[in-house]
Formats: structure tokens, C-alpha cells, sequence
């Protein structure tokens, strides 16, 4: 469904929902692969835990996730059953009497999806032969010491061996759809290909390895995209057989896909391949029966953060804030022995001492860069700074003896989300903020900026503020994103609200009810073939003749 630049502010009261045909789920079975299935080890498994739903629904028993066994995420997070498809079980049961283990059952979030794990370990014997199975395939060779390239190729290859099961069991009574995540499946996408098993295949990136790795050297990333030498700087970051896999599994696919539109721009320099689609990351939106609950839910859940904050800067910020309340509470007129009392509560709360910047000792704070730039400005919460700063270095949890609140309850009591990113493909945090109609701030080098820059007329008018990053200095960017925060504290109370009404709105935007569609046809050519032949196409290619060749 393409969205409407044309978006007003009368016009975000929802989205309606399109005609389309339905898909034929019935003759078609779809695999979904990744790192983080019931693993939780970064971003990508919010997108793939949070999409969950939306597949099921869509899909029923014809959806599979794939992705490693860990003994204790299987016992928390599966119900171990049998799969329902009796091809599914007989191509398990050849890699267990392999001596490898498989593992199938139901991931107990929402939408309950099938999974298929593959323990790593009890196959890693097979490692030396599948290196030398993906040197055939495309001249790509892993290192010893890469512990989680080595891992990925054995994942990679035992769901290449699974696949290779089933389609000999299903011959032509099923179509399969694989689609992998990120360059650590890419190795499954790659043989499987290359043994021109008869499946349709679709590989996302997120972000390119290169790209994080650059970015987080503090270079000029995207204005020199067209001007860095790829294979010197992956080989000076001893990630170049790393790329190379993650190219070659981007052109070993039928289709490619990634998550925003600067991230297409990315792709097209790094891997060589303009994505044939972008679908952008969504979430999981749970609207309220009546527009004041959420509003109602920021009220409480601000008084709690108020009250953390009271307590962290007692002595120096309304410290004497509960003895006010139980006086104001006795009587309407205060007397001398009320003021005494107050006057003894602020004695009593005095501090001679700065708040500290941190609600933690650091195990080794003179090289963390969040406290060496606290030091470097310094902001260390004397009584004249017109910023106060706490930082809380660990996950929210509502366990938690000092601050007891989970991410969500604490997302939803802040007024304001900051999150000025410079390298940032999607950007969960600014979303996440968006549906429970918190404002943010977000730049136009973030996923969600851009897609926020298309598809609203007036970003900022419904909470969004898009700092330039791209096209500025960042003296430049640093000096409109002060503009931004400036503006946002000088709003009324009212002003407030009606924002994060409006926020609020653009939640249908985010909703994977509409983002959660992808292509709806197979490739043109017929699906035992690569997209280019993978002997034509220059597999071996990706690797430079210049370059020598990895010892395993």
C-alpha cells in the first residue's frame, strides 16, 4: 500500500485498510531465518518477534522461524510439539540420525510461531567439510579464530541440508519461501542456492557490516560513499570474509529487501545491489478504547519518574516537596509552626555534596565516553546547571530497587524522546516513543526519520523532529537540535497534550498491520534457477583476485 505524502493533520485519524488478493498460503510454505529467533541479542529480533503476529495470522501452520538452539532459551521460551507437516519431520529426523540435533516447537510470544532450531554444537564436527563446501560454492574462506563466522556456517549449512531434505520430500506439492536475515543466515541462503534447491529466497539487511563498522570510526560516512576502497577497509577491520559472505548472499538472492530508504542508498555502495524492495520495521500498536487512557498512563508514569528524580537530588531540587503536600493537606491557611516544620524539612535535606551523574559505580568510569563527555562539558549537577544529568547504565525493570519501572512504563512517563543518531538504519527507540505518544527527536540519517520525512507533510507538528545530519556540519546539527529542545520546553502544558495527541495519531503508520505486507509474487524465472546463474553470475567474483586467499 503506498502511503500519501499528502497526509494532513484531519486526514491521521487511521489509516484504512486496502483490497488486495489474499495469498495462497495454502500451496506455499514460508521460512523465515535468523540469528535471533528465541535469542535475544539485538534489534533484529524485536523486528522479528514483533512482526510474529502478523505473519501467523496471515500465514497459520505454513509459517516456520529458524534460527540456533540454546538450551536454556528453548526451556523458557518453546513448547516443544511435533511439527504438523509430516515432510517437515522426516527431513528433522534425517539431520538427527546424522547425529546432529533439531529441535521444533512453539516460540511462546505473541502469535505462538513454529521454530526450528539447530544446535550448533553437536555439528560442529562437520565445520572443516563445510568450509571446504563454501570455498566450492563461491571461493569465500572463514578463519579459525572467527568463532561466530564459524557458527554461522554450520547454522547455514545444516538449514541448507534441512532444505535440501524437504524438497526432495515435497517435490512439487509445495512451494517454499526462505527468507534470511543479515549476513550471519546469508551462509544457509548461499548453499542453498548454489545446490539450486527449488525455493524462492529473499535476504534482508538491516545494515551493512561495513556501515557499522565505518560509522563507528567516526568517518564521513555518507558523503564518501561512492569513495571508499570496500575491500581494503573490510580487510583493515579483519572483517573481509564476513562481507564477502553478506555479498554474496545479497546477490545470490531472488529478491533483496532492507528497512529504510538510506539504507538502499547504503546497500547500493557496499554490496553492489539496489534493493528490490524496502519494507520498514513496524511494530506491534495497541490502541486504547478512548483517546485520555494513554494520556492517563503518561500522568502516572511521569509522577513516578518525578519521584526518582526528588530522591536522587535531594537537597537540591524540591527536596522538601512531601512535607509541603502533608502541611497543604492540614489546613488552607499556614501558621508559624507550619513554616517551622518546612524550614526543618529543608535543613534536614541539605547536601553538601553534588548529586551524582551516575545511579552506579562504573567498574571503570574513566574510559566510559558517556562519563568522559559529562567531565569534558562540565555538567555535574551543581545547583546553577540549567541541565541535570542522570545516567542509569542498566535495563529498566520493574524489580528494580531503584528505579522500579519497566522500558515501556518509562518511555510513556517522559515528555520527550532524544535520539539525534548519526548511523541508525531504522530506529526503534523513536517509534516505540511515536505509539505511545511520546514526541521525539530523530534525524534524517535514522530509517524512521526518513520514512517520516515522506509520508507526513509536517513531521513536527505531530511531535517528530528530524535534525539535518546529512547535509550539515554538526555545529550545524547541534545548533537545530538545540532549537528543537528550546522550543519543545517553552510550550504550555496545554501545548503539551495536544502534541502528544497528535503523536499518538501516527501510530497506524507504524502498525505492522500495514508494514507487515511484502511482495506477494514469486520471482519471474523458475525457482531451481539463480537470478543470474550462479556460474555467470561471478559468485567467485566476490572474492578479488587480488586478495589472497584465507587458510582455514
Amino acid at each position: 500500500m503506498p502511503l500519501s505524502r499528502s497526509l494532513s493533520m484531519s486526514s491521521l485519524s487511521g489509516l484504512p485498510l486496502w483490497e488486495e488478493d489474499d495469498l495462497p498460503v495454502e500451496n506455499l510454505l514460508l521460512f523465515e531465518v535468523a540469528w535471533e529467533v528465541t535469542n535475544k541479542v539485538g534489534g533484529i529480533y524485536t523486528v522479528i518477534q514483533t512482526k510474529a503476529k502478523i505473519t501467523v495470522d496471515e500465514w497459520g501452520e505454513n509459517f516456520f522461524m529458524m534460527g540456533p538452539y540454546y538450551e536454556h532459551n528453548f526451556k523458557t521460551q518453546v513448547e516443544q510439539c511435533d511439527p504438523p507437516i509430516a515432510a517437515i519431520k522426516v527431513a528433522m529426523d534425517s539431520l538427527i540420525n546424522s547425529g546432529c540435533q533439531v529441535y521444533f516447537g512453539r516460540w511462546l510470544i505473541e502469535g505462538s510461531p513454529y521454530v526450528i532450531l539447530f544446535d550448533i554444537g553437536s555439528a560442529a564436527w562437520n565445520l572443516d567439510r563445510w568450509k571446504g563446501d563454501l570455498w566450492d560454492a563461491c571461493s569465500i574462506g572463514l578463519p579459525y579464530h572467527d568463532r561466530e563466522a564459524n557458527d554461522s556456517l554450520i547454522l547455514g549449512s545444516l538449514i541448507a541440508w534441512f532444505f535440501k531434505e524437504l524438497t526432495d520430500q515435497l517435490r512439487d506439492e509445495r512451494n517454499i519461501i526462505a527468507h534470511f536475515h543479515e549476513w550471519q543466515a546469508g551462509a544457509g541462503l548461499v548453499l542453498s542456492r548454489s545446490r539450486k534447491l527449488p525455493m524462492a529466497t529473499v535476504f534482508t539487511t538491516h545494515a551493512t557490516l561495513l556501515g557499522r563498522y565505518l560509522c563507528a570510526g567516526n568517518v564521513d560516512f555518507y558523503n564518501n560513499l561512492d569513495k571508499f576502497n570496500l575491500d581494503k577497509e573490510a580487510g583493515e577491520r579483519q572483517i573481509y570474509h564476513r562481507c564477502c559472505l553478506e555479498r554474496a548472499a545479497v546477490h545470490c538472492a531472488h529478491v533483496f529487501t532492507t528497512v529504510s530508504q538510506i539504507t538502499a542508498v547504503e546497500a547500493n555502495h557496499m554490496l553492489h545491489r539496489n534493493p528490490d524492495v524496502v519494507t520498514p520495521n513496524g511494530l506491534n500498536v495497541k490502541k486504547f478504547s478512548a483517546m485520555h487512557e494513554f494520556q492517563n498512563l503518561h500522568s502516572t508514569n511521569k509522577t513516578q519518574i518525578q519521584e526518582f528524580v526528588r530522591g536522587h537530588f535531594y537537597g537540591l531540587v524540591a527536596s522538601h516537596w512531601d512535607t509541603v503536600q502533608i502541611v497543604k493537606k492540614k489546613r488552607n491557611i499556614l501558621d508559624r509552626d507550619d513554616f517551622t516544620i518546612m524550614k526543618r524539612a529543608i535543613f534536614a535535606t541539605q547536601r553538601h555534596t553534588l548529586p551524582p551523574v551516575t545511579t552506579h559505580n562504573m567498574l571503570d568510569d574513566s574510559t566510559d565516553q558517556i562519563l568522559a563527555n559529562v567531565r569534558r562539558i562540565g555538567l555535574f549537577n551543581s545547583r546553577n546547571d540549567r541541565v541535570k544529568i542522570i545516567f542509569h547504565p542498566e535495563f529498566l525493570s520493574s524489580t528494580s530497587p531503584l528505579l522500579p519501572m519497566d522500558y515501556e512504563e518509562f518511555v510513556r512517563g517522559c515528555h520527550l524522546g532524544v535520539f539525534p543518531s548519526y548511523y541508525e538504519p531504522w530506529g526503534y527507540t523513536p517509534g516505540e516513543c511515536t505509539v505511545m505518544g511520546i514526541p521525539s527527536v530523530t534525524t534524517n540519517l535514522s530509517g524512521f526519520g526518513c520514512f517520516m520525512e515522506e509520508h507526513v507533510s509536517d513531521p513536527a507538528a505531530y511531535g517528530i523532529y528530524i535534525v539535518d545530519r546529512r547535509f550539515r556540519s554538526a555545529d550545524e546539527s547541534c545548533n537545530q537540535l538545540t532549537k528543537f529542545l528550546f522550543s519543545f520546553c517553552q510550550q504550555s502544558r496545554r501545548q503539551r497534550i495536544i502534541q502528544r495527541n497528535r503523536t499518538e495519531r501516527l501510530s497506524d503508520l507504524l502498525d505492522w498491520r500495514y508494514l507487515g505486507r511484502v511482495s506477494r509474487s514469486l520471482p519471474d524465472r523458475d525457482c531451481t534457477l539463480c537470478r543470474n546463474d550462479i556460474s555467470q553470475m561471478g559468485l567467485r567474483g566476490v572474492r578479488p583476485s587480488t586478495v589472497p586467499t584465507v587458510k582455514t
